[in-house]
Formats: structure tokens, C-alpha cells, sequence
């Protein structure tokens, strides 16, 4: 029998830290095809299993005390390199608690696996304190948010991480630009970020899982932000939605329609597509810069080809209005943008939420706080973006009432005429910070 297959049928758990030396050797080509002539007894060992599994399930016990049955541990001191592919790594510190893990302004935890979608099973809490934990995946996408469980209980908590790569098929990739390529979300790992007042991360499974995914495509107003302060609402969107969906962000900061065409963005997602996806579409504060006589009408058309395409696949477009500026409360700032998309969506009969109305409700009821909601103009901050998020909630709940049963029960139904106050947004900043803006206007 094939023993790799073997394995991957089996799958089994990750090494322990105490197999570390031996894992450096045995990952070595050599060394794992000598793997398929040992004997079965010799190759079950436990140490050996990670190499061999593609999509887990991976258990993780938090901690200094005796890792659970069938999981592997993880202390403050675990780290994440090429021999050992799993641990903690960039920005933060993790800090031991005797059955769990907690950290002071954040830390990152990453596993290296396959692209794909993965379910996250996640155990909070500590015996000795109370806990109150913020989860946030790859690039700051908001998984879970101030979980609070009291000392000596624990809260069992699950979400699905989209995980990428930039190549399409063959040898045909998304272009990136020079400063995407160390991002999160193009990386070989699935990273997760434990934040909060008092985190306290028990254990962990990790599961490949195939769910609908809901992939977003658009602007810097959309995508996955890496850095504090920005942030925009794609990466808010997971917060409101359950285990039952995925959210991939193929947005990119500067991006128009024509620009993410080329750059084959939209071609990898296309690629990706299955029955019972979605894909968001929101475009037009680059594009409305393009000075050609026809800009608006081939806008136009793209969009009209984009959702034809989707349709193709099985799944369903979504059209969404783009955002008005800080400065367009009063006057629109988008041109005849927000109602190409609005008749694009009338005529091909497909969903359309209109950000464009739903921001500018928000930003009157915002009032002399409207500051509060950006970052400078065009970009908006934590607060802003989670706002914004709940209004694209809202068009979901209401356009694709399919995804409704995936809104979760604490995502109330939401009036941008009465946003969340300011002063009781308490989404704890992400380790890093860069104040470069981001592109785009």
C-alpha cells in the first residue's frame, strides 16, 4: 500500500516540541521517501505525522501543563520556523499560563497548510483568571470578538479561515504588488492573532473543511488592511458570520475593475469558483480617475462580464455600491459610479447592496463625530470599517436571505441611522503598525 496515502487517510497530529530535532532531519526528501520502507510500527510514531497530513485535523494544547490525549503542546516558548512548522512568530509575546496561553497587546500563531478553508475550533479560558479574548486571522480579518469567560471556565468557539496563495494554475499567478508579497493573506500559513484585555487561549483544532466562500473583490476601502490604524470593511465581515462560510478578500489597495483584471485577481477567483459562492463586487474610487471618454461605460461592461461569469459558475454576484468620502456627507464625490452599479444589478436581476446610500445615512447620523469613523478622507479606521461592515451585513441579510442562517445571533439588525457610539468601540488594535497611507483616494 502507498504509505503516503496511507497517512492522509489516517492524518495525524503534529509533533510534539520534544521531537523537534528529530522533525529537522526527517523533513528532508531523502529521509521521507526512506520513511516509506520503514516499517508501519516505526512510522506511526506521533513526531512523524505532520509531514504527511495535508489538512489535518491539527490539535494544539496551550500551556505548561501535560498536553490532552492526541494533542501537541504549545508553551510560550513554541516557535515557528522551518523545521518545525507551527508555533508563534512576528510581532507580540505570548506569555505561559499553566493551562493556556495569554499575551499582553497581542501575539501570532501560525501553521503552515495547504490553501484551502479551515475550521477553527478554539477552547477559551484559564483556571486561575477571567478571560476576555479578541481573535482576529491573517491580515486583521475580525474572527471572534471580547469572548469573556470567568475563572476556571471554559467557552468553545469556532470560525473558517480562508487560506491562499498567489498561483492560479501552471505557471500563471496573480501579479502582485512588490508590497504584498510578505502580507499574510499570500503567504504558505494560516496566522492567527490572540488579542484582548486578558486572552486566554485553552486549545485548539484545526480542520479543512469545504464551505460556501463569500470572495470579496474591490479597493483599499475593501481589502485586508495589515497594518493599524486603517482598516476597511472586508475584514470586519467575518466578525458577523458563522463557521458555516468562508470570506476570501481578493481586494488590493489602488485597485480599479481594469487594473485587478489585468493583475488576474479576478481570474484567480473565477479559478476558485463552485456552486453556492458568492462573490462581492465593489469598485469606483480608483476607476472614477480614469480620464478616457468611454471610463464609465467600460466600467460598466466589466461589471456586466464579471457577474455574467460568476453566474457561470454557479455562484451569485453581488454588486455593492462604493462608500461615499469623508467629504461627500452632503455632495456626492462618486460621479455616475454608484448608479452604473445600481443598473448593472437592475438589469442582470442580481443583489445589490447599496454602501453608497447606507454610508451617507451613517456619516449625517455620525454627526460632529464623523471624525471618528476615518482614518483621513478616503480610509477608515477600526470603528469606521466595523460600521460599514455591519451595513454590508445588513444588505446580505436582506439581498441574499440564503446567507441569513449564517448572520450570527449576537449580529442584531442593523440602522445606519443609529450606528454604534464611538466611545463603547472596544476592538483591541492589532501589533502592527504602519501610518503610511495606503493607495487609493
Amino acid at each position: 500500500m502507498n504509505m503516503r496515502l496511507y497517512y492522509r487517510k489516517r492524518g495525524r497530529n503534529p509533533m510534539p516540541r520534544s521531537g523537534e530535532r528529530q522533525a529537522a532531519i526527517l523533513w528532508h526528501p531523502p529521509a521521507m521517501r526512506l520513511r516509506r520502507l520503514l516499517p508501519l510500527s516505526i512510522c506511526l510514531l506521533p513526531s512523524l505525522g505532520f509531514a504527511e497530513t495535508g489538512s489535518g485535523p491539527w490539535q494544539f494544547d496551550f500551556g505548561t501543563n501535560p498536553p490532552a490525549a492526541g494533542h501537541t503542546q504549545v508553551t510560550a516558548a513554541t516557535r515557528f520556523t522551518a523545521a518545525q512548522p507551527y508555533g508563534f512568530e512576528l510581532a507580540g509575546k505570548p506569555d505561559d499560563l499553566v493551562d493556556a496561553i495569554t499575551s499582553s497587546g497581542g501575539c501570532h500563531f501560525s501553521l503552515e497548510v495547504p490553501e484551502g478553508d479551515y475550521e477553527i475550533t478554539l477552547t477559551l479560558g484559564a483556571k486561575d483568571r477571567a478571560t476576555d479574548t479578541t481573535v482576529k486571522a491573517e491580515c486583521r480579518r475580525l474572527m471572534l470578538e471580547g469572548i469573556q469567560v470567568p475563572a476556571g471556565k471554559t467557552r468553545t468557539e469556532k470560525f473558517t479561515v480562508n487560506v491562499r496563495r498567489p498561483l492560479i494554475s501552471g505557471s500563471d499567478s496573480v501579479r502582485l504588488k512588490d508590497r504584498e508579497k510578505p502580507y499574510l493573506h499570500w503567504d504558505n500559513k494560516l496566522t492567527l492573532e490572540f488579542n484582548g484585555p486578558q486572552p486566554g487561549i485553552d486549545s485548539m483544532q484545526i480542520r479543512a473543511v469545504t464551505v460556501p466562500v463569500i470572495y470579496v473583490i474591490g479597493d483599499s476601502t475593501v481589502t485586508d488592511q495589515p497594518n493599524e490604524p486603517w482598516n476597511s470593511w472586508g475584514q470586519m465581515l467575518t466578525r458577523f458570520l458563522d463557521a458555516g462560510v468562508s470570506v476570501a478578500n481578493y481586494a488590493e489597495s489602488g485597485e480599479s475593475i481594469k487594473s485587478s483584471l489585468s493583475a488576474k485577481r479576478i481570474a484567480k477567483v473565477e479559478r476558485n469558483l463552485k456552486k453556492g459562492d458568492y462573490v462581492l463586487v465593489q469598485f469606483g474610487h480608483n476607476d472614477m480617475k480614469d480620464k478616457a471618454p468611454d471610463a464609465l461605460e467600460t466600467y460598466r461592461k466589466n461589471l456586466l462580464t464579471i457577474a455574467a461569469d460568476v453566474r457561470k459558475a454557479g455562484a451569485t454576484p453581488v454588486l455593492v455600491t462604493s462608500m461615499e468620502r469623508k467629504g461627500g456627507v452632503e455632495k456626492d464625490t462618486l460621479g455616475g459610479y454608484p448608479d452604473a452599479v445600481r443598473s448593472v444589478a437592475k438589469e442582470l436581476k442580481v443583489p445589490l447592496i447599496d454602501l453608497h446610500a447606507m454610508s451617507r445615512v451613517l456619516y449625517q447620523a455620525l454627526g460632529p463625530k464623523l471624525d471618528l469613523a476615518f482614518q483621513d478622507g478616503t480610509h477608515h479606521n477600526n470603528y469606521g470599517s466595523y460600521e460599514l461592515a455591519r451595513c454590508v451585513v445588513e444588505g446580505l441579510r436582506k439581498e441574499c436571505p440564503e446567507l441569513a442562517s449564517h448572520i450570527r445571533p449576537d449580529a442584531k439588525p442593523f440602522n445606519p441611522a443609529k450606528p454604534d457610539k464611538p466611545e463603547d468601540f472596544k476592538v483591541p488594535a492589532s501589533p502592527n503598525k504602519d501610518a503610511a497611507k495606503p493607495d487609493g483616494n
